[in-house]
């Protein structure tokens, strides 16, 4: 499906043939020629390249350099989002630490609070039953012994 309005006039193979026709050493302009026979487009980068040549040769219209320009402006932009800010990944929850050497000072061999202790000094995140856990156990714990 060919979207020109015209297919019969091709403004980029012309423009091509000029810069050949006007700079017949330049390899660059006979290059790009090649490449547009064989895929029928060029990248932006190319284009760009070719207007600046183009620009330099006075026997190009103004009206041809308008056309590569506006072909060149229709053409895809890749462009790189900005990183983000480099920020911790994981960040240690103090009161929950608080909490879990509390119920491990007066209960060392409790299992799941050896489980969850590990696993805040290795750096891994609580789900929240594992945090509901603490909670209650801390909450058993003090009730007990705070009132020895």
């Amino acid at each position: 499906m060919n979207l020109r309005k015209k297919p019969d006039v091709d403004v980029i193979k012309e423009i091509l043939e000029w810069v050949i026709v006007a700079q017949p050493k330049s390899s660059f302009a006979q290059s790009l020629y090649i490449q547009y026979q064989e895929r029928g487009t060029l990248s932006k980068k190319q284009l760009e390249g070719l207007l600046n040549k183009c620009s330099r040769l006075p026997s190009i219209s103004a009206a041809h350099k308008a056309t590569l320009e506006a072909i060149i402006k229709r053409k895809f932009s890749k462009t790189k989002s900005v990183l983000p800010e480099n920020k911790e990944l994981y960040t240690k929850d103090e009161t929950t630490l608080e909490k879990v050497t509390f119920i491990l000072t007066h209960l060392p061999q409790h299992k799941a609070i050896q489980l969850i202790h590990t696993k805040i000094e290795s750096h891994f995140p609580l789900n929240p039953i594992e945090t509901k856990t603490v909670e209650q156990v801390y909450a058993l714990v003090k009730q007990k012994f705070s009132g020895q």
